[in-house]
């Protein structure tokens, strides 16, 4: 087993995620089986206590982990299914050690962070990595920050356990531009080596984020002051699309680098997919605006996945998606006038209203939906954004006023939104929602199993509320249709509607399913819709 440990210098977004995803790709087009592993040094036990303010989006997992979301920078680019156990974080760290100690397997021993976390972090990462060539562990946060000082440890003793020629470190580090002198700056990324050394690493890879090139005597510069090879030092300058990212990093060899450092046979990477792709996305024949209707969109990594899989559909059709972030409290205030006014101009040929926690906002979404509905707009609700078209459907179609979800008004006449019933007795927060894949079992003649081309569909979830089934009747006798139900026919999975361009919504996350290679068709049929609004195909 082989293994990559990237660490990230100077400041966070430094993009660790991206190069580590496309390190994988890179690895994974020359034949070899990888796993990858994100480390995140917060105390939660995972990522689904926090508000996506914190920390961007939740993303889930086949096995219904909630996670950090380069999860889904790996899936998305290494086309991987990973679990929950790959995220690993201090919260699970200790509390796996503190439980140990309860129950004595330490046989009194005094328990210290070396070697017991330390000892606890390895043995995450190796069990992960059976069944693989090479595992990528990407160690979040910055180095010299207090909380990944366990995992560096942790890692530092790697090769020693396992033998140099089987671990290798790649360091992602920031060259900043000074504008007014017109030059990059080593200095930063001198000090980021210089701490990692203080800890016992040394770089085999230096990975340099950039905004110009970098010149041979700044890659000479960096070899010699933070003892690399001249080859070792990587530019990796802004890119076009983050799908850019794998190529420009093949063309500085880090493929053909990792490859000889780590004694694995190099071969020539097939990567003529992608490159089309690539080409898709930065040169399309077609554009499309889709508006995304949510109440995050002040951090826009809270729809990364989203966003990535609009990115998708765009390439399969052949069009660039621009996206138009509305914000759903402000159709609170004026209803419809903002829609009205992007349709007008030109500016909207599509609508998505993705998922979300919460009362603020919810209105505005509602308001979105009636607008989709009544103007032909093409649209795809997302979890809540299924409930949001549940709810506008009910009051102003099937004239149940002040129809509602029991999250929102507990006191509704109507709840056609309410708890499912396993949620009913839950206190915790954490890990206890209906988390993971689900299968739907797709209706005959209807629009989404058109789109699968299926009888089935498998999804991934996270939400506790649902369409109440004591008001699935009234609903479908008032022109609804549930197109898709979980295979006892209880809950309701999709809903559509007849005679529209494309009006359908499902209370899974499709967004987590959608690959660079291959769109979800979810995603897909929206763009296509798009499309032929805009050009009246």
């Amino acid at each position: 087993m082989k293994y990559i440990f990237v660490t990230g210098g100077v400041v966070s977004s430094l993009g660790k995620g991206i190069t580590s995803s496309s390190i994988g790709r890179l690895l994974k087009a020359r034949g070899l089986k990888v796993n990858m592993i994100k480390i995140d040094p917060y105390l939660q036990i995972d990522a689904g206590t926090m508000s996506p303010y914190e920390h961007g989006e939740v993303y889930v997992t086949e096995d219904g982990g909630e996670t950090d979301l380069d999860l889904g920078n790996y899936e998305r680019f290494v086309d991987l299914d990973l679990i929950a156990d790959n995220n690993i974080t201090t919260g699970k760290v200790y509390w796996s050690v503190l439980s140990k100690e309860r129950r004595g397997d330490y046989l009194g021993k005094t328990v210290q962070v070396i070697p017991h976390i330390t000892n606890e972090i390895k043995e995450r990462i190796k069990a992960l990595g059976t069944e693989s060539d090479i595992t990528i562990v990407e160690i979040g946060g910055t180095v010299g920050d207090i909380e990944s000082l366990p995992f560096l440890e942790a890692i530092r003793q790697f090769r020693k356990d396992i033998g140099k020629e089987n671990v290798l470190y790649i360091h992602v580090s920031l060259l900043p531009y000074i504008r007014a002198a017109g030059e990059l700056k080593t200095k930063p990324t001198q000090h980021s080596v210089k701490e990692l050394r203080g800890i016992g690493l040394q770089p085999d890879i230096l990975v340099c984020r950039t905004e110009i090139p970098m010149g041979e005597k700044m890659r000479e510069k960096l070899a010699l002051f933070c003892d690399v090879e001249k080859e070792a030092v990587v530019e990796a300058r802004d890119a076009k699309t983050i799908y850019e990212v794998p190529l420009n990093l093949e063309k500085e060899g880090i493929g053909k680098l990792i490859t000889e450092k780590l004694k694995l046979n190099d071969v020539k990477p097939e990567l003529n997919e992608w490159r089309a792709i690539v080409d898709r996305i930065v040169n399309p024949m077609n554009e499309v605006t889709i508006g995304i209707v949510g109440k995050y969109i002040q951090l826009k990594d809270a729809y990364m996945s989203i966003t990535e899989a609009l990115i998708h559909a765009g390439a399969k059709n052949d069009s660039k998606v621009n996206i138009k972030w509305i914000n759903s409290e402000e159709l609170e205030k004026e209803p419809s006038k903002s829609l009205e006014t992007l349709v007008e101009d030109g500016n909207l040929d599509g609508i998505l209203i993705p998922g979300g926690f919460g009362d603020r906002g919810v209105d505005g979404k509602v308001n979105a939906v009636k607008f989709a509905r009544e103007n032909n707009i093409p649209f795809l609700g997302i979890c809540l954004g299924m409930q949001c078209a549940v709810i506008e459907y009910a009051r102003n179609v099937c004239g149940l006023e002040y129809a509602n979800s029991t999250e929102f008004d507990e006191t509704t006449p109507y709840p056609v939104i309410d708890y499912l019933p396993e949620q009913r007795e839950i206190t915790e927060m954490g890990g206890t929602m209906r988390l993971g894949a689900y299968e739907a079992y797709l209706a005959d003649g209807t629009l989404a199993k058109e789109l699968y081309g299926t009888d089935t569909a498998w999804e991934r979830h996270r939400h506790r509320y649902e369409v109440n089934p004591e008001f699935h009747e009234a609903l479908v006798n008032n022109g609804l249709v549930i197109s898709g139900t979980s295979p006892d026919g209880k809950l309701a999975e999709f809903v559509e509607l007849k005679n529209h361009p494309y009006f359908i919504a499902t209370q899974a996350h499709p967004e987590f399913k959608s690959r660079f290679s291959a769109s979800h068709p979810l995603f897909y049929g929206l763009i296509k819709a798009a499309m032929e609004r805009k050009y009246k195909l």
